[in-house]
């Protein structure tokens, strides 16, 4: 039986467009309807995030997507994570760490002077995680997301 310590952590590749998308519908929709700027992500990763300087990341475990998390470039030197979503079966095994750490590394080696997100409070491990890896809770711009209450950066 495979663990969570054997997770890989991999850049996107377009055969990873269905688990991505799977993965970030089944965790928005037990809380709340998918919005348009979902869409235009989840349908359309290439186009919205990688030939806009950004990067997806997969956990992948065997031969199962378990994990994904997106770092989109922003208008000056920040990057926000976007999309982080992980399959019910493994989460609480460190997978989204694991993202967390792997997006913060990308971000540090691309010179970004912070990372940003937007989410929501009643997301209780996600908004633990993210303190974990050292986000604060920030009063930033008007956001594209309904569900969105709580955003937060990590300065680099």
């Amino acid at each position: 039986m495979q663990k969570a310590d054997d997770v890989r952590i991999v850049e996107y590749q377009d055969v990873h467009q269905r688990a991505f998308k799977a993965l970030n519908v089944e965790w928005i929709q037990q809380h709340w309807e998918l919005e348009a700027a979902d869409y235009e992500i989840l349908d359309h990763p290439r186009e919205y995030v990688l030939e806009k300087q950004g990067h997806i990341f997969i956990a992948v475990l065997g031969e199962h997507v378990v994990g994904t998390c997106a770092l989109l470039k922003m208008p000056d030197d920040s990057y926000e994570l976007a999309k982080m979503a992980v399959a019910e079966s493994v989460r609480g095994q460190g997978v989204g760490n694991r993202l967390g750490l792997r997006v913060i590394e990308q971000a540090k080696a691309l010179n970004a002077i912070r990372i940003f997100l937007e989410s929501n409070t009643i997301l209780d491990p996600a908004i633990a995680l993210y303190r974990k890896l050292g986000f604060k809770e920030i009063v930033g711009q008007d956001s594209p997301y309904e569900r969105c209450n709580i955003q937060m950066e990590l300065r680099l």
